[in-house]
């Protein structure tokens, strides 16, 4: 199944343990409604960084400060990556914390807040253009430029282990058959205590995989009858198209979206994870991407990125009606919620949903 084991996971959640929020689970009876199946939205846009990668970049950063210790050896001179925001921030936040310097190879088309917060948390930006070549070229040539070390923002496998923790939060945190819910009563969200309905699936968006992938290895070690579900825009379908192919089938072209976080193509690490894996690869069109994110907003006041968006969408859609009613508890991951406020023009074209 990879370089990754649930082993890998689980040691990852001792090493983040006090350093990354435990994140809420949280319901919305109108969503629900539209699904017609109870749904459990796990609210990584509340983690820190603003997304599920600082689980991630954080089980790197400390991963390689251990085997130094381990081996007496310094400390890496810098922490290098690529990324189109979210990744580049969680980097930027482990290497501070770990007082390394940061070097992020940023597309130049990613929106400018999330160029900003990488900055503002103390890393260099280099800009480089908007495609996995130009990317992983321009890290190439930090990496021998600093002496650095790479940390791949979806295939090192430190990384998928860390995003892995989601799933080991989401089955503590919903399990059993119990009524005790703690109520926030706040615009129809409830959080929910330890006990609460079993999981039946959980529904994650992918791009490089790397989330998709280190919950797989979980769920699928200690709940192996728990569905997992990769959900992608239609204009970025290459886990899809590798699922159908049986093969790994990158984006030809870099894909046109409005969920920018998920332009990336999955990899040579989270594709074997994901071939054996993962239950099946949901599509969304950009129409109804904007439809989900926008009804997260209105009904549970959850700023979410566009990309959350698209597990929220996956889960409206005729496609998933297919998915048998036995699965009933539906867990989405709300991966993050770093806004590009700038880009927020294409909400006048959709017109209101009404109650």
């Amino acid at each position: 199944m990879g370089s990754v084991r649930v082993a890998d996971v689980g040691a990852a959640m001792g090493r983040l343990r006090g350093r990354v929020h435990r994140t809420p689970v949280l319901t919305c009876g109108t969503l629900q409604r539209l699904a017609g199946r109870r749904l459990l939205f796990k609210c990584e846009l509340f983690q820190r960084t603003g997304s599920f990668k600082i689980r991630g970049a954080l089980n790197a950063v400390r991963s390689l400060v251990e085997e130094a210790e381990r081996a007496g050896q310094e400390r890496p001179r810098a922490i290098v990556t690529h990324s189109s925001g979210n990744h580049g921030q969680a980097l930027a936040c482990a290497a501070r914390d770990e007082g390394i310097p940061a070097y992020v190879v940023v597309p130049r088309t990613a929106p400018p807040c999330k160029q900003a917060a990488i900055r503002a948390y103390g890393a260099t930006l280099v800009p480089c253009e908007p495609s996995d070549e130009s990317r992983a070229e321009t890290a190439a040539r930090v990496v021998r430029e600093t002496g650095g070390v790479m940390v791949h923002p979806n295939q090192e496998p430190a990384v998928i282990a860390g995003q892995g923790t989601i799933a080991l939060e989401v089955l503590e945190q919903v399990r059993g058959c119990s009524t005790r819910v703690q109520s926030c009563h706040r615009n129809g969200s409830r959080f929910f205590s330890a006990q609460a309905p079993e999981v039946n699936a959980v529904v994650v968006p992918v791009g490089g995989g790397g989330m998709v992938a280190g919950i797989a290895v979980a769920i699928k070690a200690l709940r192996p009858d728990v569905k997992v579900f990769a959900a992608e825009p239609r204009n970025a379908d290459d886990c899809y198209q590798s699922k159908l192919r049986g093969e790994l089938t990158p984006n030809r072209h870099t894909p046109v979206t409005i969920a920018d976080a998920v332009k990336t193509s999955i990899g040579e690490n989270t594709w074997p994870i994901i071939r054996d894996l993962v239950d099946d690869v949901l599509t969304v069109s950009e129409e109804e991407i904007k439809r989900a994110t926008r009804l997260v907003w209105e009904r549970m006041k959850l700023l979410i990125e566009p990309t959350a968006g698209v597990g929220v969408a996956a889960v409206l859609s005729e496609q998933f009606q297919a998915v048998p009613r036995e699965v009933e508890n539906v867990c989405i991951v709300l991966c993050g919620g770093n806004v590009d406020l700038s880009s927020l023009t294409w909400l006048t074209e959709l017109p209101g949903d009404g109650d």
